[in-house]
């Protein structure tokens, strides 16, 4: 079967959805399917490097068409169409309804005819900016009309499950995202910045992901450090909360972090702070825990999927001062980091590919 995945990026790029998409086009080019992922990333830069319009990664084709992508959402990519004709596929499964690929993936499976299109749209309802979320209100007709054109919509979480539901009147199967529990389980742990214990945050450093309020709460926990992986456009701004908030010496922004240096850092947290107010799924507290470090959660998005868990303190921001929410986070990290983690098995990426080629073998 060739299997051709629709995205607005893909690897070297990190995020959630890059490795919900990745993880999922291996483990089908392993099963000795053809696959190609049509990605609208071209002529961008990531890991120090441009990134190619053709490779071969991990034995997936990548093709790579331009985008317009004002503030780095949205990625008008027309050219998505063409590329997903020109692979000619028997199968397209498109992601990320908050960016425009996946329906111009319903548009080329239109236009192709009897091709089965699967959605995995990663919803999480709305943005942290009022202009995006001008554009998102004006984008529900199409972007709707792209889901109920999909021949299976599956959600990551239950959480995500109901707002496709109320937002759409769509049922959902969930297929939640994995992790490698085997490699994060047998991490070794790293030492934090001058042998301290450290708390841990990891993900691309907008407004939204809330590590402003990580670092804002490190005032009240004097015995840890925190270290910030990920890159991003709030970069500047969470360096210049840091310094008024007297905490800069103790935040260590580490940057991009190799995906292989990844697992290490988790395993030697004492807590993972999972801080923010949108979310589909969360897959960065699944990893932390498989690493066996307990997460503090804001009750928010799909993160309020994971307050449920004994291995993980649920936290509620909203509406809270700046100082009740630096209290709330200190008690919750000094609640977490003795409990063991993880408290109850979490998904393998094995796991959802076994569910997902259900999903394939039932729309073909």
């Amino acid at each position: 079967m060739k299997v051709c995945y629709v995205t607005s990026r893909y690897r070297p790029h990190t995020g959630g959805v890059e490795t919900h998409v990745a993880e999922l086009a291996i483990r089908f080019a392993n099963r000795g399917h053809e696959v190609v992922v049509v990605s609208a990333d071209r002529g961008t830069h990531a890991d120090g490097r441009r990134l190619p319009p053709r490779e071969r990664l991990d034995g997936v084709r990548v093709r790579r068409v331009r985008a317009l992508a004002p503030g780095g959402a949205f990625h008008v990519a027309p050219g998505v169409v063409r590329a997903v004709e020109r692979v000619d596929p028997d199968l397209v499964h498109a992601h990320n309804y908050h960016s425009l690929p996946l329906t111009f993936a319903a548009a080329a499976v239109e236009r192709l005819g009897d091709v089965p299109l699967v959605a995995t749209p990663h919803y999480h309802g709305g943005s942290a900016s009022g202009f995006r979320d001008r554009l998102l209100s004006l984008y529900r007709p199409v972007g709707g009309w792209a889901l109920h054109r999909a021949d299976a919509v599956l959600a990551v979480s239950d959480w995500e499950a109901r707002r496709l539901a109320a937002d759409f009147g769509l049922p959902a199967r969930v297929v939640p995202n994995g992790v490698d529990v085997d490699r994060f389980r047998a991490a070794e742990p790293a030492t934090g910045p001058g042998d301290r214990p450290y708390l841990l945050s990891v993900g691309r450093l907008e407004r939204y992901k809330g590590v402003q309020h990580a670092i804002r709460a490190l005032a009240a926990l004097p015995e840890y450090d925190l270290v910030v992986a990920g890159t991003g456009p709030f970069d500047d701004d969470l360096r210049r909360i840091a310094r008024e908030a007297g905490v800069a010496d103790r935040v260590n922004f580490a940057g991009y972090v190799p995906d292989d240096d990844l697992p290490g850092l988790y395993a030697g947290a004492a807590a993972f702070l999972a801080l923010s107010s949108f979310e589909a799924y969360g897959i960065t507290v699944a990893e932390a825990l498989a690493a066996g470090t307990p997460c503090v959660v804001r009750e928010a998005g799909a993160l309020v999927d994971w307050a449920d868990r004994a291995d993980c303190v649920g936290i509620d921001l909203d509406g809270a001062t700046l100082g009740d929410a630096d209290s709330a986070i200190a008690g919750g990290v000094r609640e977490a980091v003795d409990r063991p983690a993880p408290s109850e098995p979490l998904s393998s990426w094995a796991d959802v590919v076994e569910r997902v080629a259900a999903i394939y073998d039932a729309v073909r």
